[in-house]
């Protein structure tokens, strides 16, 4: 079999890849171990949210996915900063009116993300999807890449992109390492319900131990939802998974600083290790690592998938200006080099945002606080600091 790109897993990221590239006219087979998971309350969901930023709604609606989420997605107008360390609770609100008449971005479901852009594919004959299949082997020259799938089948490809997660296999096959810093916390990641409406506000607050994060859905059984990121060290994570229900919602209403009211879970609990993990090089013969392959990091500011999203977006423009030189060296040296500094300087930032945030000694708790109200408060600060998280500058 021979296509253009082979693209090993189909996650958010290896799934919008493989519209991008089917759309732009590339032929594409996109593998993935297991298949997609597209019920919410289906065992093995990811029950993890996805905040597209301003800019990548242009490459989604290049990718011919963003009609298909638009009415699934929430509005994320204003960016909500609470440090409970003190009392009383100090917010600061950032809101996307101040630089732009969109919001920030848009809220999504994973399991849904995953439901949508599956379906996508359907549309397009260039693209070969075939969930639960695993790539095995790689096989690279200098003219194209030979990859061994589970099911037998072998396939010449002049482009692979690893989109196959932190323990790429690709990425692995080609012999390219990884750095990693772990932090000793874990992620819980659930849904709940609240008495107070979101008001399309994206609430991060801030206590020792790392951030708790609600982030706007639709309503659910017709009371207000958020997606919560509750982030903490390993041991704790650990005992909060395990609590009973009744516990577990005191629990979380007080660490919440109960600015929603009472919550209540409205979903399962799932738990995810808190690391920063940076591949060698983003590329090797014949492969490009993208997403999670290329760059792991805290969910903190919705960087992650956009920084994904960016290496797709480059990817592309570099195959559309030279569909002839699809994988070679030149092409991949470019992406390299285009793509490898924002991603330094975004791991490194969320590395100290993180850092910041697990503290607990009362003096680092002051100094974050007083921090937060300066660049709150100085205005051309405050809006050069949104630029700079939607990716408007710094890039």
């Amino acid at each position: 079999m021979d296509v253009d790109i082979l693209i090993s897993g189909g996650g958010i990221a290896g799934l919008t890849a493989a519209s991008a590239f089917g759309r732009a006219g590339f032929s594409v087979c996109v593998v993935d171990p297991a298949p997609p998971v597209t019920d919410r309350a289906a065992e093995g969901a990811d029950l993890r949210t996805t905040a597209f930023l301003q800019p990548a709604r242009a490459f989604l609606e290049r990718a011919g996915l963003w009609e298909r989420l638009a009415d699934h997605a929430t509005p994320l107008q204003i960016m909500r900063i609470a440090d409970a360390s003190q009392d009383p609770v100090m917010t600061r609100d950032f809101d996307a009116g101040d630089i732009s008449e969109a919001p920030f971005g848009w809220n999504l479901p994973n399991w849904l993300l995953r439901r949508e852009m599956a379906a996508a594919l359907e549309d397009l004959p260039g693209v070969d999807y075939r969930p639960g299949t695993a790539t095995e082997r790689l096989f690279t020259r200098t003219r194209e890449a030979r990859v061994g799938l589970s099911d037998g089948t072998r396939v010449r490809a002049r482009l692979v992109v690893a989109a196959d997660g932190r323990g790429s296999p690709m990425r692995e096959a080609a012999g390219i390492g990884v750095s990693t810093t772990r932090f000793g916390q874990k992620a819980l990641a659930f849904a709940v319900t609240h008495e107070a409406p979101h008001g399309n506000v994206s609430t991060e607050i801030h206590r020792e131990g790392g951030p708790f994060t609600l982030v706007p859905l639709p309503d659910f059984e017709g009371r207000p939802s958020s997606a919560v990121v509750w982030m903490t060290g390993a041991g704790e994570a650990e005992r909060l998974a395990g609590l009973e229900t009744a516990e577990f919602e005191a629990e979380m209403t007080a660490r919440s600083a109960a600015m929603y009211g009472p919550l209540r879970l409205a979903s399962r609990r799932t738990l995810w290790p808190i690391v920063i993990q940076s591949a060698e090089r983003l590329a090797g013969e014949r492969l490009a690592l993208v997403a999670e392959a290329a760059h792991v990091m805290p969910p903190i500011g919705a960087q992650g998938l956009n920084m994904s999203l960016k290496d797709l977006a480059t990817l592309l423009e570099l195959a559309e200006a030279r569909p002839e030189g699809l994988g070679d060296a030149a092409m991949l040296s470019d992406y390299a080099r285009r793509r490898a500094p924002d991603i330094k300087l975004r791991m490194q930032g969320i590395a100290v945002l993180n850092r910041a945030s697990q503290q607990g000694l009362p003096m680092l708790q002051a100094a974050r606080a007083k921090g937060l109200g300066l660049l709150h408060d100085a205005a051309p600060l405050r809006r050069a600091l949104m630029e700079l998280g939607l990716g408007a500058k710094g890039a």
